[in-house]
C-alpha cells in the first residue's frame, strides 16, 4: 500500500512539473501597434518583429495589431486599452495621438504590463507611462531634410511643409526640425515657430498641410500646392504620404522634373523605403530622409522580452539611426 501510494506520489508530481515546464513555455505574447496598417513604413515594423519572432523560438508572439486607416488615433487608443484589458505581456506602440495613448495607457503599469514607444513617442510629460521610446530621433529627420533644402537654395525662399497628424508628436518633432534649422534659431517646443522670412525662409499660406495618413489626399495637396505657388522653392513631407502611391505621385511630379533637376525646387521627403528611392532615380525627389522601421519593430520584440524576463530595460531613447540619401548616393546610402 505505501508502495502504492509513493507511486502516486511521484506521479503527481511529475505531472506537476509537466504542468509546470508547459507554463514555463508558453510565449509572451507582445502587441506591435502602428498608426494604421495600410501603411508600407508600418509593414517593415512588422517584418522585423516578425524576424525576432522566428528568431526567439516560441518564446514570443508577435500579435500585430492596429487601425485599417490612421484617423485622429480614436480607435488606436480603443484596441491599446482593448490590449490592456485582454492583458497582453507587453505593448510597442506608436503613437497616432500622443494624448489619446496616454490615457488609454493608465492602467498598463497596474496591469504590469510592460510598454514600449516606437516611430512616436508620447508627449513629455506622460513619457512616464512608458519604459522608453524606441526610434528615430524625430528632430533630427527635419533637421536633415532642412540641410538638404538648404544645400538647394542657399539662399532661402518659399516653402511648404506636409504633415500627418496634427497631434502626431513625431511629426511635430520633424517639423520644429525643419524650421528650427531653416530659421537658424531653436524654438522652445515642437512644432516650431512657423516661418516668417527667418533666414530668408516664409512658409506659404495654407500651410503646413495635414494628410493624417491619407496617401491619396497627400498627392492631392502635393498637386494644389504646387499649383497654387509655381515658384514655390520647397516642398517637405515629414513622411513618405505622397510617395506611398507612386503611380500617382510620378504623375504630379513628373510636371516638375525639370525644375527639380535644376534646384528650382527643392523636393525632399522623409522615409527611404525602395519604392521611394525608387521614385528618386526617376529624378522625382532631390532627397530622402529615412528610418529604420524594420529594426523599431526587431529591437522592441528583444526589449520587452528581457524587460519580463527582469533583464535590464533599454536606454531611452533608443535610437535606431537613419539614413540621408541623394540621388548620387542613391545605390548606397541605405545603412543598418
Amino acid at each position: 500500500m505505501l508502495k502504492l501510494l509513493l507511486t502516486g506520489a511521484v506521479a503527481v508530481g511529475a505531472l506537476v512539473a509537466v504542468s509546470a515546464a508547459t507554463q514555463a513555455a508558453d510565449p509572451y505574447t507582445f502587441a506591435l501597434v502602428p498608426k494604421n496598417t495600410n501603411n508600407p513604413f508600418f509593414d517593415q515594423a512588422l517584418a522585423g518583429c516578425k524576424k525576432a519572432e522566428a528568431e526567439l523560438k516560441g518564446a514570443v508572439k508577435c500579435l500585430y495589431i492596429g487601425p485599417g486607416e490612421h484617423g485622429g488615433g480614436d480607435e488606436q487608443a480603443q484596441m491599446v486599452g482593448d490590449l490592456i484589458t485582454k492583458k497582453v505581456d507587453g505593448i510597442a506602440v506608436s503613437a497616432a495621438n500622443a494624448p489619446a495613448i496616454a490615457n488609454a495607457l493608465k492602467g498598463a503599469a497596474a496591469a504590469k504590463i510592460p510598454v514600449l514607444t516606437w516611430d512616436s513617442d508620447l508627449l513629455p510629460a506622460d513619457k512616464g507611462l512608458r519604459v522608453a521610446y524606441v526610434g528615430t530621433h524625430n528632430y533630427d529627420i527635419g533637421a536633415n531634410i532642412a540641410k538638404l533644402v538648404m544645400q538647394i537654395k542657399p539662399k532661402g525662399g518659399t516653402i511648404c511643409i506636409q504633415s500627418g497628424g496634427a497631434a502626431a508628436a513625431n511629426h511635430n518633432e520633424r517639423m520644429q526640425g525643419i524650421r528650427d534649422t531653416l530659421a537658424g534659431k531653436k524654438s522652445a517646443e515642437s512644432p516650431g515657430e512657423r516661418l516668417t522670412g527667418q533666414n530668408g525662409w516664409t512658409e506659404v499660406a495654407g500651410c503646413p498641410l495635414y494628410t493624417n495618413d491619407d496617401f491619396p489626399l497627400a498627392v492631392q495637396q502635393m498637386e494644389d500646392i504646387l499649383a497654387k505657388y509655381p515658384n514655390l522653392d520647397a516642398f517637405t513631407p515629414t513622411g513618405g504620404f505622397p510617395q506611398f502611391v507612386p503611380d500617382a505621385y510620378e504623375k504630379v511630379a513628373s510636371k516638375y522634373k525639370d525644375k527639380i533637376a535644376s534646384g528650382a525646387l527643392a523636393l525632399v521627403v522623409a522615409d527611404t523605403l525602395p519604392v521611394q528611392i525608387d521614385l528618386m532615380k526617376k529624378g522625382l525627389s532631390a532627397g530622402q530622409v529615412g528610418q529604420r522601421p524594420f529594426e523599431m519593430g526587431y529591437k522592441a520584440m528583444y526589449f520587452l522580452k528581457d524587460i519580463k524576463d527582469g533583464k535590464a530595460p533599454p536606454a531611452d531613447p533608443t535610437y535606431t539611426g537613419l539614413d540621408v540619401c541623394t540621388p548620387k548616393t542613391a545605390d548606397t546610402c541605405i545603412g543598418g
